[in-house]
């Protein structure tokens, strides 16, 4: 059975830094993707940032570009997010999700397998 298990979330003021981890248990993502994306409350679930497993290159919106990082450990079959300057906005659940090709980009349909989800709170 495929897992992808994430820890990691939690609270922070603005201004602050929170990592994110998600490990796939129970296959790999080799040649495709993970990601992770956040859903607020009544918002609907948007891409924050995406990693192709085998080539490394990363997709990210506008919204958190130069502030978070996508990272991948091969070893340890593990995407991190690190998230820098966090804001208020920046409040939502945050989900892992992976697909085993590169079709998945932007929208949430386009993947397969998701985590359970993980608080992020940003206070002011």
């Amino acid at each position: 059975q495929v897992r992808l298990v994430e820890s990691g979330g939690g609270l922070s003021q603005a201004g602050g830094s929170l990592t994110l981890s998600c490990a796939a248990i129970g296959r790999t993502f080799s040649g495709g993707v993970m990601a992770w994306f956040r859903q607020a409350p009544y918002g609907e679930r948007e891409l924050v940032a995406r990693i192709g497993w085998n080539s490394g290159t990363t997709l990210y919106p506008d919204s958190v570009k130069g502030r978070f990082n996508i990272s991948r450990d091969m070893a340890k079959n593990t995407v991190y997010l690190q998230m820098n300057s966090l804001k208020p906005e920046d409040t939502a659940v945050y989900f892992c999700a992976a697909h085993p090709s590169t079709y998945a980009l932007w929208h949430p349909t386009q993947y397969s397998f998701w985590g359970q989800g993980t608080q992020v709170t940003v206070s002011s």
